[in-house]
């Protein structure tokens, strides 16, 4: 595994791709650029393991043919162990077309591809991926390859939001509708803070709103200052958050941690919720400690601790 030297953020959704440096126009004819793409995963809360099996990219050209990457072996994660700044290669120092591109395709091996959940980890779970193995998966939007430069890519594959439960309507367990962002590497940042759960659990146990807390918690990051937290709704496309990262108590001391990568430059509202998250419905979630904060880019921002609740 290849732990990210830069701290970066994710940038705008699918739609809204940012477009990478470089002049007005950065290219002349004929010229070429060279580009790197990686892989993260903006957390996920139920599951243990998803595994993805990618076995070849496209890149699309706004003026051209579609550049494609096949792979001779899938290259193939569990999606969860990329997380708070880590990535993986998919492809490395690669000479393309230098000019705008529109679009980008990510091929999967269905067959290779599973996801585990936390209450039944030695158990694989189908997972089905619509075209993943024929067109792909999509990500549209403008980026731009700049000529006689190396630009790198981050791709960031949230899990949390790409993973619903079919319920009778695919013959696999769960099914794969992508929710993917796509960032330039010099333009993000991360957020990084502090949860005392130890104490929160305690004042749990005392407090009768707060008994539904079913795990650890998450804190969720929402684009903008001063936004009221909502939950996760595949759903929906209000208020929704960038992404819910679960804090994590590695070290075994009590303080549990957490870090949001990859998130453009801008200013950012985070809040923390105890409470369990289903993403295909809309959940009355209690938020606590939200704050405003400031990604800065290559820079890791420390947030103030989470409070107690009041």
């Amino acid at each position: 595994m290849k732990r990210s030297i830069q701290l970066f953020t994710v940038s705008a959704l699918a739609a809204g791709i940012a477009a990478c440096g470089g002049s007005s126009d950065g290219t002349s004819a004929g010229s070429t650029g060279t580009v790197s793409f990686n892989v993260t995963d903006a957390p996920a809360m139920k599951f243990s393991n998803v595994t993805i099996a990618f076995t070849g990219m496209s890149l699309k050209p706004a003026d051209g043919e579609w550049v494609e990457f096949n792979f001779d072996q899938p290259k193939t994660w569990n999606l969860l162990e990329l997380q708070g700044g880590l990535s993986e290669p998919l492809i490395t120092d690669e000479e393309v077309p230098a000019g705008n591109y529109t679009q980008l395709r990510l091929l999967i091996d269905t067959d290779g591809s599973f996801v585990k959940l936390e209450d039944e980890p030695d158990i694989e779970r189908s997972l089905a991926v619509p075209s993943g193995e024929q067109s792909g998966l999509k990500l549209n939007g403008d980026f731009l390859v700049a000529a006689n430069t190396e630009t790198d890519f981050t791709i960031d594959f949230d899990v949390k939001k790409s993973i619903v439960n079919p319920q009778g309507q695919s013959l696999a367990d769960y099914l794969l509708k992508p929710s993917l962002r796509l960032v330039n590497n010099l333009e993000v940042g991360s957020v990084s803070g502090e949860v005392d759960y130890a104490t929160i659990n305690s004042t749990r146990l005392a407090d009768d709103q707060l008994a539904d807390c079913a795990y650890e918690g998450s804190v969720y990051v929402f684009q903008g200052p001063d936004v009221v937290p909502t939950d996760i709704n595949v759903n929906s496309e209000d208020g929704q958050p960038v992404m819910a990262v679960p804090v994590s108590n590695e070290d075994m001391v009590g303080l549990y941690t957490y870090t949001a990568a990859f998130l453009p430059e801008g200013r950012y509202t985070i809040a923390y919720s105890c409470q369990l998250d289903n993403n295909e419905s809309g959940d009355e979630l209690d938020f606590q400690g939200t704050q405003n904060v400031t990604v800065i880019a290559d820079s890791e921002v420390q947030a103030e601790p989470i409070p107690l609740p009041q």
